[in-house]
């Protein structure tokens, strides 16, 4: 557990950049800083690992104070992911992500083969390894990122924005990739972003900053949905906060209609398209699982041609329907 009692950090020129923090970081969750530019999330997180050092007040992991040892030791234990990576550009990929484990002291063949195991890990073709990172794409980047924080086994890994330069679908593809990576190896993840939806969808819990770096609300993301704590959260969280919680329905609760006659499938029963009396296929729309959210199914229905929201199972075969009657009655019960 990460504690922060009373913490404030003010820098020479009297800005407070964070005001009298405290909140308790549950371990082996994740935990994400969210709020407005100026709100001190960056600077929480990098007082964590003491790249900043805080003015006042205690910061402790699993009950002992940061400030008691050497800052560069408990650096190295601590896994760090920024934007665009930060990787050494005249280093190649695989000796990038061994780079902590050879400062351990490990020796080189075993810090390589751990570091091509996290490449593979993190979902990274291993031909890429010997590559430098001028050479990857900015989503590859991250992933590089991603398994050098975690070369040396770190309890904890800080997290500062590290999806928010790259375009709208590898960072989806980035934040499924941390949510799997999470339930293989558990770790106490905190991470940084500005984006109500990434907290949402991300965080086991959702520290809430305000500028000033005052606390306005610590809870978990359905919590903060259903009970913001005042006005300011209310604001940040938005007035779709009701669409925002759908994520936390499960599909379990939807009763589907039958498949209509006007959906095409091909021999194996997936959807290959919906006919519309003419000779093309209108597309099926982006189709959802009984695995998946409310949400999902919500914004399959509102993206079909025909206004219904196509399930599949995990063949991709169609198993049924959803429309505005039926996710309506399922809202209401």
């Amino acid at each position: 557990m990460i504690e922060f009692e009373d913490v404030t950090k003010q820098y020479p020129d009297g800005t407070v950049a964070v005001d009298k923090l405290s909140m308790r970081i549950p371990s082996n969750e994740i935990t994400v800083f969210v709020g407005p530019s100026g709100c001190g999330k960056t600077t929480s997180l990098r007082m964590i690992n003491r790249t900043i050092e805080r003015s006042s007040g205690t910061i402790s992991i699993d009950g002992e104070d940061i400030n008691a040892g050497d800052p560069v030791t408990l650096r190295r234990g601590i896994g760090y992911v920024i934007q665009h990576a930060g990787l050494f550009p005249h280093k190649k990929v695989v000796d990038n992500v061994a780079t902590v484990p050879l400062l351990l002291g490990w020796d080189r063949k075993k810090a390589r083969a751990t570091a091509m195991e996290l490449l593979e890990r993190v979902g990274l073709d291993l031909k890429l390894a010997e590559r430098y990172p001028a050479q990857l794409s900015g989503g590859q980047q991250q992933r590089v990122g991603v398994a050098r924080a975690l070369a040396a086994d770190p309890k904890i890994m800080l997290m500062d924005e590290p999806f928010s330069a790259v375009d709208p679908i590898v960072r989806h593809q980035l934040q499924e990739e941390l949510l799997r990576l999470q339930r293989d190896i558990g770790k106490t993840i905190v991470f940084v972003t500005h984006d109500i939806d990434e907290a949402i969808k991300l965080g086991d819990n959702v520290a809430v900053l305000q500028v000033g770096g005052k606390l306005a609300q610590f809870a978990p993301p359905s919590e903060l949905l259903a009970n913001p704590a005042d006005p300011f959260v209310e604001s940040f969280v938005g007035q779709d906060r009701g669409y925002r919680a759908l994520t936390f329905l499960q599909i379990s609760e939807l009763e589907f209609g039958p498949l209509p006659a006007e959906l095409v499938l091909d021999e194996a029963g997936r959807p290959t398209g919906w006919r519309n009396g003419a000779a093309d296929l209108l597309p099926v729309g982006p189709v959802f699982t009984k695995s998946d959210s409310m949400r999902a199914a919500l914004d399959s229905l509102l993206t079909s041609p025909t206004q219904q929201g196509v399930c599949v199972d995990e063949t991709g075969k169609a198993i049924g329907i959803v429309d505005h009657n039926i996710l309506a009655g399922a809202l209401r019960s």
